[in-house]
């Protein structure tokens, strides 16, 4: 059964789409949750416009990720934890911590956005990446240092 996407699905495609899919799966899941439409002569020129609407949002997402990063480029953060023998913290630094103390000098960035391969265990710098919409991505530095 030719469908047409609506959204971006996992493991099938994105938006606008047209796909090959099984009749259950379509019948069954796709179009009751409203993520297809049937692809047919109307529908086509439907998605033709909604291919439209969706290059027009996704301009918009990159152009305000554009200015997130312009807005990030050169800020630090500075977090203060506990430390113990060696400059090892009790505890850690994780995205969360990060994304508050982010929302404290004006910047909200989600907490997922913030790529962490593994929590901040040592005193010091580190560079965070920040992944964006459209795929554009942003650094930002950390400190953690001792609280006194």
């Amino acid at each position: 059964m030719k469908v047409i996407l609506q959204k971006d699905i996992p493991n099938l495609g994105d938006a606008g789409d047209v796909k090959d899919v099984s009749p259950g799966y379509a019948r069954n899941f796709l179009l009751p949750k409203k993520l297809v439409l049937v692809a047919n002569e109307s529908s086509q020129r439907a998605i033709e416009h909604q291919n439209k609407l969706i290059k027009i949002k996704k301009d918009k997402r990159k152009k305000q990720s554009e200015k997130l990063i312009e807005s990030l480029s050169g800020v630090s953060v500075t977090i203060s934890a506990q430390v113990g023998e060696e400059g090892k913290l009790f505890g850690s630094v994780t995205s969360i911590d990060i994304a508050r103390k982010l929302k404290e000098i004006g910047h909200e960035i989600d907490k997922r956005k913030i790529q962490l391969a593994d929590p901040i265990k040592q005193v010091g710098e580190y560079e965070v990446t920040l992944k964006l919409e459209e795929g554009l991505n942003a650094t930002v530095k950390v400190i953690v240092e001792q609280a006194v």
